[in-house]
């Protein structure tokens, strides 16, 4: 039987359909994180980047949005280790570190919906970080790879 793709295509090599392919759609890479200045322990909140569509999960103008949020990350093979703040459940994150992608992720169920239907996204669990002023931001601070709500 022959593996799939992304068991034995590097991250490096993937093509842009592939490298895209492997977003499992789960949105918490793109919720407002705090960092400890002390710790540099990072902390999720329910606050999501103004360009996400919390009802799809999905940016609402993802080849623009570094023009409209500077600060939005580009993911690639060679940033992927240093970003610490990656969810566990990432499937580039979990690739990277030579780990399998989870039974939910699309890939595997073939199907769009079924990192929502498992509870693994935050489709419906969310709120525009712009709705909620910055010195309130630490009320939101959620655990997301542990208690989730």
């Amino acid at each position: 039987m022959t593996k799939p793709w992304w068991e034995t295509t590097p991250l490096s090599d993937m093509s842009n359909e592939q490298w895209e392919a492997l977003c499992d759609g789960c949105a918490k890479c793109c919720l407002l994180k705090l960092e400890d200045e002390d710790t540099g322990e990072i902390a999720y909140t329910r606050l999501h980047c103004k360009l996400l569509d919390p009802d799809t999960c999905r940016c609402s103008n993802y080849e623009n949005r570094k023009a409209f949020v500077p600060d939005c990350v580009k993911l690639t093979p060679d940033n992927l280790s240093a970003l610490k703040w990656m969810p566990r459940t990432c499937a580039y994150r979990r690739l990277n570190e030579g780990k399998p992608l989870f039974d939910w992720h699309p890939l595997i169920s073939g199907t769009q919906t079924s990192v929502h239907e498992q509870g693994h996204s935050i489709m419906g669990r969310v709120v525009s970080e712009e709705t909620v002023l910055d010195e309130d931001q630490l009320d939101w601070i959620v655990d997301w790879e542990g208690n989730e709500p």
